[in-house]
């Protein structure tokens, strides 16, 4: 049983890093590249659909890692699950306080009706995930391990 939930805990982490990797370093990027306000609607659309599904994926995964940390406590990669489950814990206070506010203002912005700075507050939601991106790396990078 601990090793299936070993193996799904990996894959739903590493399916999360895969959409977090791909929305910083290619939808956003595409995204800001169109003409006009097509970047903003994108945006604000993909705003409310992640916005939507990814608070559910990143508790979702902490309590995974943090059941197999509980439930594999005497096994040989305890430690790495405790810390990929500590970056997990940081990921999603990250969201929370930095990421969601800027989301949430985003998801309600129209081409009539977004702020003058929309760009910054796009930018500075980008350097902010590419930490997050970074950090979500170090967990899934330290569960593999754990597993292998």
């Amino acid at each position: 049983m601990l090793n299936a939930l070993e193996v799904f805990t990996t894959v739903a982490v590493g399916v999360m890093v895969g959409v977090e990797f791909s929305v910083a370093f290619f939808v956003n990027p595409i995204l800001d590249g169109l003409p006009g306000d097509n970047g903003l609607r994108g945006r604000t659309h993909g705003a409310r659909l992640l916005g939507a599904v990814m608070p559910f994926w990143y508790i979702g995964s902490l309590a995974l890692a943090a059941v197999w940390a509980v439930t594999g406590w005497n096994d040989h990669g305890a430690g790495l699950v405790v810390t990929a489950a500590g970056l997990l814990i940081l990921s999603v206070i990250m969201s929370i306080l930095l990421l969601v506010p800027i989301n949430n203002r985003a998801k309600t912005w129209t081409a009539d009706g977004a702020p003058a700075d929309w760009r910054e507050q796009m930018q500075r939601w980008d350097r902010l995930h590419h930490v997050r991106v970074a950090v979500i790396i170090a967990a899934f990078t330290l569960l593999v391990t754990a597993l292998l």
